[in-house]
C-alpha cells in the first residue's frame, strides 16, 4: 500500500556513498556518490511518486548530487536542525542509514518548502563570487 503513496526521500551524503531512505515505504538503498550512482538513485526513485527529496548541506559533497536532482522536488536541510529533530524523536544513535531515515521523517513531518536547485551557471557564479571576496583590495583600488 505504501508504494502508491507519495514518498519523502531522505539522503545522507558522504564523500563516497549516498544512503537513501523512502518514507513511508520503508525502503533503503545505498549508492555511490558518483555520476553513475546519481543515475542509479534517480532510477530507484522512479518507482514512486516523490513528494520531497531531503538532504543536508554538506559542502562539496552535496553539490553534484544537487545538480543531478534538478528535476525533483529537493529540500536542503540545515544539519544542526536535522540533528535536533533526531534528538527530539529520541534517536541517539548516529549512522548514515539512521540519518537518511531521520531526514526523510523530518521532511515529511515539517514539510519544508521545496526550492529549485541552482543551475550549474549559478553554482559557478556563487563560487567565483566567494573567491572574489577573498581577494585583497589594493590601495590603488580604494581611491
Amino acid at each position: 500500500m505504501s508504494d502508491t503513496l507519495p514518498q519523502t526521500i531522505g539522503i545522507d551524503i558522504s564523500k563516497a556513498v549516498l544512503d537513501a531512505y523512502a518514507y513511508p515505504a520503508g525502503n533503503n538503498q545505498q549508492f555511490a556518490n558518483t555520476a553513475r550512482g546519481h543515475k542509479a538513485l534517480i532510477a530507484w526513485l522512479g518507482q514512486w511518486s516523490v513528494e520531497r527529496v531531503a538532504y543536508e548541506a554538506t559542502g562539496a559533497y552535496h553539490r553534484e548530487l544537487e545538480q543531478a536532482l534538478t528535476d525533483l522536488p529537493c529540500v536542503k536541510l540545515n544539519p544542526a536542525r536535522a540533528r535536533r529533530f533526531a534528538q527530539a524523536a529520541g534517536t541517539l544513535a548516529k549512522t548514515d542509514r539512521i540519518d537518511a531515515v531521520m531526514l526523510a521523517r523530518m521532511a515529511s513531518t515539517m514539510q519544508p518548502p521545496v526550492r529549485p536547485a541552482i543551475t550549474p551557471e549559478q553554482a559557478r557564479l556563487a563560487e567565483l563570487s566567494g573567491h572574489r571576496q577573498c581577494v585583497p583590495v589594493s590601495r590603488h583600488d580604494r581611491a
